[in-house]
């Protein structure tokens, strides 16, 4: 079948990119996240519907980042959940990540992965998990009545910066930041020029999609009336894992990891607290 057959539009369609860079990572001599059931998903997938994953053409950079900031999204979740074992954690345009079962929560903690509604049939479809499944836009304005506010919370937003238009990411953060009580906001950040240069890889070439939203300076979203405050900003060049980053793409990395302006052009992990 077609991508067509998946029912995804272009953008949607990203979520099998991503899941694809993970399921690779996974079968790497050094995994860096070891996403076992991203591969084991992927697998399905193909098997189903004769979606060919090789057309996305991932290069080695790109599944090392993948796995890299989800391995650090993963960390700011477990130390949340653990001293909040009550928590309500969001995962806005969660595709097909496995988190929650990477993360294994408290079983106190409510989870809700929050996408369309094409994607979230094939959630129900290929990851039958425990977590709240909503299916909406997150751009949508009545979808976060769905959540628990009086406790307190994580908001994650993976990946979903560039796509979305105009103003509606910052939006769609003050709304969750006015429902929420308290809690904690991360999300990979990209800058202007990175969300521009994306519509020219390959793989988002390969899925006609034009990205384009970014912010350069950290504490811009301090500014957002969403009660922000940046708690850090890792920048992935100078993460130790990327010792496990295939060559030439280790060498690269760590000569790029001595400019402070030129790690910001690719992956950065901002972390808020509210």
């Amino acid at each position: 079948m077609s991508p067509q057959h998946l029912r995804l539009d272009p953008v949607q369609e990203t979520l099998l990119l991503t899941l694809y860079a993970r399921a690779l990572d996974s079968k790497a001599p050094t995994p860096i996240l070891g996403d076992t059931l991203a591969a084991a998903v992927a697998d399905r997938i193909a098997e189903d519907t004769g979606y060919d994953f090789a057309k996305l053409k991932p290069k080695p950079s790109l599944v090392a980042s993948t796995a890299l900031r989800a391995r650090r999204i993963d960390d700011v979740i477990r130390r949340f959940t653990t001293a909040h074992p009550d928590a309500v954690v969001v995962d806005l345009g969660c595709g097909l990540d496995t988190r929650s079962t990477r993360c294994a929560p408290p079983a106190g903690v409510d989870w809700y992965d929050v996408d369309f509604p094409e994607v979230a049939d094939l959630r129900r479809r290929y990851l039958p998990d425990r977590s709240h499944l909503v299916a909406a836009d997150v751009t949508e304005p009545d979808w976060s009545r769905a959540l628990p506010d009086d406790r307190p919370a994580v908001v994650v937003a993976e990946g979903l910066l560039p796509f979305l238009p105009g103003d509606s990411f910052r939006t769609a953060i003050r709304r969750l930041t006015t429902r929420l009580p308290a809690g904690e906001l991360v999300l990979n950040g990209y800058t202007r020029f990175a969300a521009w240069a994306m519509k020219y890889h390959p793989s988002i070439k390969a899925l006609g999609i034009d990205a384009a939203q970014g912010f350069d300076d950290p504490r811009e979203p301090e500014h957002w009336n969403a009660g922000l405050t940046l708690v850090a900003e890792q920048l992935l060049t100078r993460a130790p894992e990327v010792a496990a980053f295939p060559q030439p793409v280790r060498a690269l990395t760590r000569l790029i990891a001595h400019s402070t302006a030129l790690s910001r052009q690719g992956t950065r992990i901002l972390h808020y607290r509210f």
